[in-house]
């Protein structure tokens, strides 16, 4: 039931962003990445944004299924972490999705509520994800697998350099 409510607040968000958006122009400085914890369970995202995209300020938060038995983290939301209007809930997620990011990677490439709606109300400036999710999320898309991490970074690179927001 909860779900429904978010789903249809979700649309009509999505509606509304879509049409007010603004795409920056801004260098990358800040990097947040909104993935499953299914995907960090095997590869470091940080690390890797690091390391191919030469970006030192990045943070990550991960999506998991609620379970009562899992202890509470700053590295992970759950659907009990937003309300029935879709709006987050828990503070350390909120900040998170409030953070001006210059860039915000939707690392995840099947449709999910709660990794779409994060991606949605994020105040990041330009967001970048997988092609086939929800092209409307995003300003650009790569068409990538998530296992293939290199090749998307390095895609991402070849783009953003070229869009002047990324130094070469």
């Amino acid at each position: 039931m909860k779900k429904s409510f978010i789903k249809k607040k979700f649309r009509k968000l999505l509606v509304e962003k879509e049409e007010n958006r603004v795409v920056s122009h801004d260098e990358v400085y800040t990097v947040g990445i909104v993935t499953s914890a299914d995907i960090s369970k095997w590869i470091n995202l940080a690390d890797e944004v690091e390391r191919i995209l030469g970006l030192g300020n990045v943070r990550v938060y991960n999506y998991r299924s609620y379970s009562k038995n899992d202890v509470l983290s700053y590295k992970f939301f759950t659907e009990k972490d937003f309300t029935w209007k879709g709006e987050p809930k828990n503070k350390m997620f909120t900040s998170f999705i409030e953070e001006p990011f210059d860039l915000l990677i939707g690392y995840f490439n099947k449709n999910n509520l709660y990794l779409e709606n994060a991606v949605l109300r994020s105040n990041a400036k330009f967001k970048v994800g997988f092609a086939k999710v929800n092209q409307s999320l995003y300003d650009m898309e790569i068409a990538e697998y998530p296992t293939k991490t290199e090749r998307f970074l390095s895609e991402l690179k070849k783009y953003l350099i070229v869009l002047k927001k990324l130094k070469n």
